[in-house]
């Protein structure tokens, strides 16, 4: 189960499409969105311990993206 508020991935989809969305769509593109999110925060705490930092920066989320 995601922790996103599936309304705001509802929001998210119907803002790009201007369509509706089923409820079941909008869970299952937050469970995506979940684990990428993940992805780039376990990448991220990788740039930051490299850095000697215990805090991830915004610069080292972009590095993350950038690389992507």
């Amino acid at each position: 189960m995601s922790e996103l508020p599936l309304a705001a991935v509802d929001r998210i989809i119907r803002k790009s499409s201007g369509i509706r969305v089923s409820s079941s769509a909008a869970k299952v593109l937050a469970e995506h969105l979940e684990d990428v999110g993940m992805k780039v925060a376990q990448e991220a705490s990788l740039y930051s311990k490299h850095a000697g930092r215990k805090t991830i920066t915004d610069e080292d989320i972009r590095l993350v993206l950038k690389k992507q």
